[in-house]
């Protein structure tokens, strides 16, 4: 018997009389015929070309795996409609991307708005497709119907290869956009293959940066993708790829975010061996929630709507946490957990240490903002506390030893709280900056306009001594640090907020920390990271970077971090002096000195005079400055509990698999 038999719905009624389905599945399939009186045109493809930051975000490499992701999204589409059950993404040695899927296939009759062809009108006419009128999709990700005209109008050329009743129809598209000539027939087929194959070039007159796709970053959405999409087969041939182990993906989960969530807390210890399943749909929405928690304390919560990954949140996110709160507040209360007199759990207790994904697939979904990043629509709140409050208060009534651990651990989180409140008090700016109770003696900049300021964050007095005296004063501050600041992926906020160097940075900074964090308040526009150019100096680094993932993220999604490149080697040859940043530079740097130069390499940055350090490191004329960006949050949550977390075997495996790539300095 298959999965999708085996889950039977059970209808409940919520508190304001409505109806909601709790686990089944929504009927994907629709009723209407995917034909081409579909194809509704809303507008013409008009200057795409001329700015495509409008369309896809930008031209920078992530814009170019957008092009990608729009005509996946097509196939995915094709499998939440119930007519395809592969998509399958190949990348060829010249960097030629070809997506195809074994759905219905792009209508092939005349549009009769248009008189060309419906593959022709698809493709080079923007708002064209069948998602604006609610008959051949109920439910589609992309960019509403926009995304294989975009996608055609920023290619070199586009080919588009439908598969119907026996038939090959073929059409072309060049010169930005334009078809070559009309759609036609260029053979036969098994009257049995029935899907879309559309293979495209990027055109390097748009994506000047780059035209090279990254592997990993097509794998891992295609793995996420499937793990969206339970029983929905994503494959990803790399042709570029020289290792047979990475020529080939396919993911295929059935377990649908049950496995997404096993797979996020891979390298964590989990407190409770099963994970929470929420699933059902109410007033045409669906929804899936699938939760784990582990012996952390920082919270990863991932929220999706109709596979787009929403970053900043939004109603079904916010129904997710009442229903949190209200389920273990009311079983911490019913089972002792929680006497008469203590306060309830908060948000943040009932959250430490959670891993969830939540995902729904909504007909008509409205977004905050053009980015797509954070849900809107009202009605979501309550549906998905209703489904997911449901559900998991059976799960913790059905699993009493695991309701015990999950408790325990809600109410030590309370418990430190309180103590973090006390510390965290500490840490809060009275008036003025009080430069004088800051152990790393700040030695801040004259100007008061945030946006011009910078504060370098430096290890060690000699180096923050060269750092003082070498900068420009009235707009560059120095805070050097002693020692290793603590690895807070590894202490609860009390200790941290204890930590005399992570007091001295919240202070200094001034834009509060958590949920508190207001970057509008920050003292310093850019906040640079600067340490020696060796193992220690990295391990500093990373450190750093935990704390201001952790409890100050949005100034690394704002682009307010910055990691300093200071020089690895000074050459001179009699007057001429040369730096050089990386071993490469020096092989360079020797060719073209010849012999006789003297050679002096860094270890620190307490080696350099103040003169040498404002010259290689500081100065905004010759610096090279690291913006340290948050492209991925799943993968940077990933790395930092591989890296910093208390679990070896994860980094240790992390180690050997990459240990090809290692560099040594010996």
């Amino acid at each position: 018997m298959s999965g999708k038999n085996e889950n039977k719905a059970e209808v409940i009624t919520t508190e304001d009389g409505s109806k909601a389905v709790l686990g089944g599945e929504l009927d994907a399939k629709v009723t209407t015929e995917y034909d081409d009186s579909e194809i509704q045109v809303l507008d013409g493809l008009e200057a795409v070309r001329k700015r495509p930051g409008m369309y896809i975000a930008s031209t920078s490499s992530k814009g170019l795996h957008h092009l990608v992701w729009e005509i996946v999204d097509n196939g995915i589409d094709e499998a939440m409609a119930g007519y395809a059950t592969t998509v399958t993404v190949t990348v060829d040695k010249n960097n030629v991307v070809s997506v195809e899927d074994d759905g219905r296939g792009m209508p092939t009759g005349i549009n009769a708005k248009t008189g060309k062809s419906t593959i022709e009108t698809i493709f080079t006419v923007l708002h064209a497709g069948g998602k604006f009128g609610g008959g051949a999709y109920k439910i589609s990700g992309g960019l509403h119907g926009v995304g294989a005209s975009v996608v055609n109008a920023l290619s070199t050329w586009l080919e588009v290869r439908v598969f119907h009743e026996g038939k090959i129809y073929f059409v072309r598209f060049e010169n930005g956009g334009h078809a070559v000539e009309p759609m036609k027939v260029i053979g036969d087929c098994d009257p049995e293959k029935h899907g879309s194959l559309v293979t495209f070039k990027a055109d390097p007159e748009i994506f000047k940066e780059t035209t090279v796709y990254d592997h990993d970053t097509i794998r891992d959405r295609l793995r996420q993708l499937a793990f969206l999409n339970k029983g929905i087969r994503l494959v990803f041939n790399d042709e570029r790829m020289e290792e047979e182990n990475k020529k080939h993906h396919e993911f295929l989960f059935e377990g649908g975010l049950k496995e997404y969530v096993a797979f996020l807390n891979k390298s964590r210890t989990v407190i409770h061996p099963d994970i929470i399943y929420a699933e059902g749909y109410e007033k045409d929405i669906q929804v899936e929630v699938a939760v784990q928690y582990n012996d952390g304390y920082n919270p990863a919560v991932y929220t999706f709507c109709n596979n787009i990954n929403t970053v900043e949140g939004g109603t079904h996110e916010e129904g997710f946490r009442m229903a949190l709160n209200r389920v273990i507040n009311k079983y911490a209360r019913d089972n002792n957990f929680l006497k008469e007199k203590d306060d309830n759990l908060t948000s943040d207790d009932c959250k430490e240490g959670i891993t969830a994904v939540i995902s729904v697939k909504h007909p008509d979904p409205q977004y905050e903002g053009q980015t797509k990043t954070k849900l809107g629509n009202s009605e979501v709140r309550k549906i998905v506390s209703d489904i997911f409050g449901t559900q998991l208060e059976r799960f913790l009534l059905e699993n009493p030893d695991q309701a015990k651990a999950i408790m325990e651990k809600a109410t030590v989180a309370s418990q430190a709280r309180m103590a973090a409140k006390k510390a965290r008090e500490l840490t809060r700016r009275k008036s003025g900056l009080e430069v004088s109770s800051l152990p790393g003696k700040l030695a801040d900049c004259s100007s008061k306009d945030a946006s011009i300021c910078e504060i370098y964050i430096v290890e060690g007095d000699s180096a923050g001594g060269s750092a003082k005296q070498g900068r420009d004063s009235h707009y560059q501050a120095i805070l050097p640090l002693r020692g290793k600041i603590l690895n807070v992926e590894k202490a609860r906020q009390a200790r941290a907020f204890e930590n005399n160097e992570i007091r001295s940075m919240i202070t200094a900074f001034g834009c509060g920390i958590l949920d508190e964090v207001d970057t509008s308040k920050l003292r310093y526009n850019k906040i640079v990271i600067m340490t020696d150019a060796d193992v220690d100096g990295s391990h500093i680094r990373i450190l750093l970077l935990t704390f201001f993932y952790r409890y100050m993220r949005p100034i690394i999604e704002q682009g307010h971090v910055y990691i300093a490149q200071p020089p690895l080697y000074k050459a001179q040859k009699g007057n001429a002096v040369r730096y050089a940043y990386t071993e490469q530079q020096m092989d360079r740097i020797r060719q073209e000195m010849g012999d006789r130069i003297s050679l002096q390499r860094y270890k620190g940055l307490g080696e350099m005079n103040p003169e040498q350090l404002w010259e290689t490191t500081m100065d905004p004329k010759n610096r090279t400055l690291i913006r340290v960006t948050l492209d991925d949050a799943e993968k940077a949550d990933e790395y930092f509990s591989i890296f910093m977390g208390d679990d070896v075997e994860p980094r240790k495996d992390f180690i050997i698999e990459n240990a090809d790539f290692a560099q040594l300095d010996i």
